[in-house]
């Protein structure tokens, strides 16, 4: 069975003014179906533009990127904002919710430029809602929600289109320690049922939730490895 995610000989030069930039200089590698992966490394490392480019953010300078086998890399605008809608689940380490609409309307946000029929909107998003522990929750703004509540919320949105992988940039960077763990216990459950979770951190403790490792330095990859995941509580106890 081919990849979730190929890339081959990726490449990225940012041109400031006079100056190239090179931030990434030939990264190659799979991704599989199910994986959950903590990308790290250093501010500058190279990790954020390579996150930018699998959430098709941005486009490679040279190299492919191959998505279920399509050759991304050169899609246009429209392709790369369509491979995002229905391809995509974005978490982000500010939540980005709606401050006056609640919780369920925005994990239905994704939806509204489906084709998808109002009722159908509003049961997806209350079982994304459900499968993050929020049963109970779905009317409450987010200023009713304390921080990990918020996020559990911007998980849910994250898969209310089925994607085929969920990307989360630095997602407990504003949580506590305790708060953190919760969501990454979440993150773990949603993996075991076959979601594939890639996540960017500076933190060894939540990259220890995960499956597999992979550092970035000068823009390349120099540990890839695959390791045992910390043992998390059940997400089953929400706070």
């Amino acid at each position: 069975m081919s990849p979730l995610i190929q890339v081959e000989n990726l490449a990225k030069v940012y041109h400031l003014g006079e100056v190239d930039v090179h931030a990434l200089r030939g990264v190659t590698l799979s991704i599989a179906t199910g994986e959950f992966i903590a990308v790290m490394g250093a501010s500058g490392s190279g990790k954020s533009t390579f996150m930018n480019i699998l959430g098709c953010l941005d486009r490679p300078t040279a190299g492919r990127y191959l998505l279920e086998g399509k050759d991304v890399s050169t899609a246009s605008p429209d392709e790369r904002a369509e491979i995002r809608r229905s391809k995509l689940g974005f978490v982000f380490q500010n939540f980005n919710l709606l401050s006056r609409t609640s919780a369920v309307e925005n994990v239905e946000l994704p939806l509204v430029y489906s084709v998808v029929s109002r009722k159908e909107q509003r049961t997806r998003a209350l079982q994304a809602l459900h499968a993050v522990g929020l049963t109970g929750r779905e009317h409450h703004l987010p200023s009713q929600l304390s921080g990990g509540q918020q996020q559990r919320v911007a998980i849910a949105r994250a898969l209310v289109n089925n994607p085929s992988v969920i990307l989360a940039d630095e997602p407990t960077g504003n949580l506590d320690t305790t708060t953190s763990e919760e969501i990454m216990t979440v993150f773990a459950d949603l993996n075991r049922q076959g979601i594939t979770v890639i996540l960017v951190t500076h933190e060894h403790d939540i990259a220890a939730f995960t499956r597999r490792r992979i550092v970035f330095r000068d823009g390349l990859i120099v540990t890839d490895e695959r390791v045992e995941p910390r043992l998390e509580v059940s997400s089953g106890k929400r706070h």
